[in-house]
């Protein structure tokens, strides 16, 4: 019972009756069948007595016992008929090397179960940060408290984000919350989301509405995602704990220098706003600006001076 229903039953039993409207803050009284209406005048309840009450509740929570009981002897035979199949997959032999995740809430959970298990490191891509909205928000907290608890354990995490992500306040909230041993950094393009628990278990996209992903335990997959995220470690530039920005050689900045590279690539406006996350009009917005300090009147003109100016050549 709630607190007013206690209450309330108290009431009644030293009243002798309460009338029924008082019952509308507490109706668990009459669902527990601890008030009846009386005879004498429907406005009013009367207490049922307590041994009566907890003698009724008592054969109704040993009816459902035995109802419990009689739905496991009847799982436990079908399954025991289905165990007696001779089969490749009847006896289980080892974890699974990759498992289809469906639903955003099933996904979390075998993210949740991987990270509680882990000891040493966890690693992420995160080229866009999804935080907007209930589920968002929900994530997020799961997220932080499983990523503190894992910091706590004395586990490390790194994380790779893109360059527009830098400044996002929601971004750098999380790290002004974060306690231990944790670091990331930016890169103008960044592979699909990715996280690696313990060089051990990994987690992929395996949609583009984030609803399905692919949960993997093999090794030559895991060893593949590790060095990847490496190598892309390594060419990012530090975000947290220390910042450092990205060089602009010959005053083209990294976002610009992107650009150029995917415009010499022939690739067209839609594409470069996808692949370096930022919509259409902002993409217009760099290339037209790459092209005032290149001095290009086109498009054919502006992948020509791009090609003579150097700025996509290896720096030293």
């Amino acid at each position: 019972m709630c607190p007013a229903g206690t209450r309330l039953y108290e009431q009644a039993l030293r009243d002798g009756r309460i009338a029924a409207a008082h019952t509308r803050q507490a109706p668990c009284l009459l669902r527990f069948g601890l008030l009846e209406p009386s005879v004498e005048d429907v406005a009013l309840l009367e207490p049922v007595p307590p041994v009566v009450a907890l003698h009724r509740l008592l054969r109704t929570s040993a009816a459902r016992v035995a109802e419990e009981r009689a739905r496991e002897t009847r799982l436990a035979e079908t399954f025991e008929r289905l165990m007696r199949v001779d089969g490749r997959r009847t006896i289980p032999t080892q974890t699974p090397a990759l498992r289809l995740l469906s639903g955003t809430e099933r996904i979390n959970e075998a993210i949740t179960e991987a990270v509680e298990d882990a000891r040493h490191e966890l690693l992420c891509v995160q080229p866009n940060t999804h935080y907007s909205g209930p589920r968002g928000e929900r994530a997020h907290v799961v997220a932080m408290a499983r990523d503190q608890a894992l910091l706590d354990r004395g586990g490390r995490i790194r994380t790779l984000y893109q360059h527009k992500q830098r400044h996002l306040p929601l971004v750098l909230a999380r790290y002004e919350q974060l306690r231990g041993d944790v670091e990331a950094r930016t890169l103008d393009e960044v592979t699909d989301r990715l996280i690696v628990v313990d060089r051990t278990v990994a987690f992929v996209p395996a949609g583009k509405d984030a609803l399905m992903a692919l949960e993997v335990r093999h090794p030559a997959l895991i060893s593949y995602f590790s060095t990847t995220f490496d190598r892309l470690w390594r060419l990012a530039t530090p975000m947290y704990p220390k910042a450092a920005q990205p060089p602009s050689p010959n005053g083209i900045t990294p976002r610009q220098q992107a650009i150029a590279r995917l415009l010499v690539e022939g690739h067209t406006d839609a594409v470069i706003a996808d692949r370096l996350g930022m919509n259409i009009r902002t993409a217009r917005v760099h290339i037209a600006k790459l092209a005032a300090t290149l001095g290009s009147d086109s498009r054919a003109q502006l992948g020509y001076l791009i090609a003579r100016s150097g700025i996509l050549d290896p720096g030293p």
